[in-house]
C-alpha cells in the first residue's frame, strides 16, 4: 500500500513518481480509500513541480483503469475516429462533423460531455431536438456506430471515474490550468472511449481556455504524445476563438446552424472548421485516401446531400426529430442596432458567451436547468461593414427584460472602427506531430 504523503513530498521536491504508484493513487481515489485533500496536495505539488512525459502518460493510463473502457475497433471489424474540442463560443463542430464523416463512409463514435459557464456542451445543444437520447448503454452506442456509421452520447458513469472526480478538486482548489492534468483529462477519456484516431480541436483566443497560441500549441503537443503512447493517431487543428464560432451561439439555434452548414448554407468560418476537422478525419480513416482525396469527398457530402440524410438517420435512430421545425423557438426576439457606420473590428467571444448564458442558454453550476430556445445570432462579425442603424445581432430570449440586458451586453462586445481590418482565418495551425 502507497503511503500518499511521501508520494506528496517527493512531488512537491521535484521527483518523479512510477507508473505503479500513480495506479494506486488514482485507484484508491476512485474508490474513495484516498480522501480529497490529499488529492487536492498533490494536484498542488504537480501544478507547481509539473509532471514528465512519462508521468503524465502513467497518470493517463492510471485513470483510465480506474473504470471500464470500449473497444469499438475489436466490435467493428473497423477504424473508429472521434473528434473532441477544448471548449468555445457557439461551438457545434462536431453535430455537423460526425454526419460528414459518417456520410463518407467512416464509423465516428463520439462520447461527449455537458458545458458549465459560457461554453455550451454538445449533449445540451442536441437534447434540443426533441425526444433525441444521449443516454445510451455502451452495447447500444456501439451497435449504433455499426447500424448507423455514427453515435454521439453521454460518457457512462463508469468511463474514467476518476477523473470526473478529480477535475471536480481541481476546479475548486485552483489547479485547472497544468498542461499535463488537462491533457491527461481529456485523453483518457477519448481513448477509453474506444476511438483509434482523433482529431483535437484546441481553441485559442478571447472565448477559449487557452488565451496564448504557444499554450494551446503546447497542450495540442502533449495530447498527441499521449494519443501516440496509447497507439491512436491524432491530429491536432489550432482555431481562432476571438470571436465566437459561426453566427448561432445557443443551443437550438446553433443546432439550426448545423443543419444549415450540412445543406451547404453554414457560415464562411464555421464551414472551414468544419470542412478541415472532417478531412483530417477521413485521411485518418481505414478508407487509405490521402488529405486532396479526402477534402474532395468532404465537399461532395455536402453537395449531394449524403451528409443532411446521414444527420437525420442519425437523429432519428437516437430517438429525436431531425425535422428542423420541431426545434424551440424563443417567445421575444430582439435585434441589436448599430449606433454607427464603420467596420467592425471585433466581437468580444466572453461577452457574448455571457449574454447567451444569462439568457439562460448555459450554467453557472452544474444543476442549472437549460432553455434551450434562446441565445445569440450574431449576424455581423469580424471585417464586416456596417451602416447607422443595422441590425448587429438578434437576442432570442424568454422576456423582454432578459432581451433588453442582453442587447446591452451585446452590443458592447462589439468593437466598431472606421478602417476595415485585417482578415483572419479560424484555422491557425495543423499539428500532425
Amino acid at each position: 500500500m502507497i503511503r500518499v504523503p511521501e508520494l506528496i513530498e517527493r512531488k512537491r521536491d521535484g521527483g518523479e513518481l512510477s507508473p505503479d504508484e500513480l495506479a494506486e493513487l488514482m485507484l484508491g481515489y476512485a474508490k474513495g480509500e484516498i480522501p480529497d485533500y490529499q488529492l487536492a496536495a498533490f494536484c498542488m505539488a504537480v501544478f507547481f513541480r509539473g509532471l514528465s512525459s512519462a508521468e503524465t502518460y502513467a497518470l493517463t493510463d492510471a485513470l483510465i483503469r480506474t473504470g471500464e473502457t470500449v473497444d469499438l475497433h475489436g466490435a467493428l471489424g473497423r477504424k473508429v475516429v472521434d473528434k473532441h474540442s477544448t471548449g468555445g463560443v457557439g461551438d457545434k463542430t462536431s453535430i455537423a462533423v460526425g454526419p460528414i464523416v459518417a456520410a463518407c463512409g467512416v464509423p465516428f463514435g463520439k462520447m461527449s460531455g455537458r458545458g458549465l459557464g459560457h461554453t455550451g456542451g454538445t449533449l445540451d445543444k442536441l437534447e434540443s431536438i426533441p425526444g433525441f437520447r444521449v443516454e445510451l448503454t455502451t452495447q447500444e452506442f456501439i451497435d449504433q456506430v455499426r447500424s448507423v456509421g455514427l453515435a454521439i452520447v453521454g460518457a457512462t458513469a463508469n468511463l474514467v471515474p476518476a477523473d470526473k472526480k478529480l477535475y471536480a478538486l481541481r476546479d475548486v482548489t485552483a489547479t485547472v490550468d497544468n498542461y499535463s492534468l488537462i491533457a491527461a483529462s481529456i485523453m483518457s477519456k477519448k481513448i477509453a472511449g474506444g476511438a483509434d484516431a482523433i482529431v483535437l480541436d484546441v481553441k485559442v483566443g478571447d472565448g477559449a481556455f487557452m488565451k496564448a497560441r504557444a499554450d494551446a500549441e503546447r497542450l495540442a503537443d502533449v495530447m498527441i504524445n499521449l494519443g501516440r503512447r496509447a497507439s491512436r493517431e491524432v491530429v491536432a487543428v489550432i482555431s481562432n476563438m476571438d470571436d465566437p464560432l459561426g453566427h448561432a451561439v445557443g443551443n437550438a439555434l446553433e443546432i439550426r446552424e448545423a443543419i444549415a452548414t450540412l445543406r451547404g448554407e453554414g457560415p464562411e468560418d464555421f464551414v472551414q472548421l468544419v470542412v478541415e476537422a472532417s478531412t483530417q478525419l477521413l485521411a485518418l480513416s481505414d478508407l487509405g485516401v490521402p488529405r486532396d482525396e479526402a477534402r474532395s469527398r468532404v465537399d461532395q457530402a455536402i453537395a449531394d446531400g449524403s451528409a443532411l440524410a446521414a444527420y437525420e438517420r442519425w437523429i432519428g435512430a437516437q430517438g429525436g426529430k431531425p425535422d428542423e421545425a420541431a426545434l424551440p423557438t424563443a417567445p421575444v426576439i430582439r435585434k441589436v442596432i448599430a449606433p454607427r457606420a464603420g467596420y467592425v473590428q471585433s466581437l468580444g467571444a466572453v461577452q457574448v458567451g455571457n449574454a447567451a448564458l444569462h439568457l439562460g442558454a448555459g450554467r453557472r453550476d452544474k444543476d442549472d436547468q437549460i432553455d434551450h430556445a434562446v441565445g445569440v445570432l450574431c449576424l455581423k462579425k469580424h471585417g464586416d461593414a456596417i451602416a447607422t442603424g443595422d441590425a448587429l445581432a438578434e437576442i432570442h430570449a424568454r422576456d423582454m427584460a432578459s432581451a433588453a440586458a442582453a442587447a446591452d451586453e451585446v452590443l458592447g462586445a462589439y468593437e466598431v472602427g472606421d478602417e476595415a481590418p485585417r482578415e483572419h482565418s479560424v484555422i491557425l495551425d495543423v499539428i500532425t506531430a
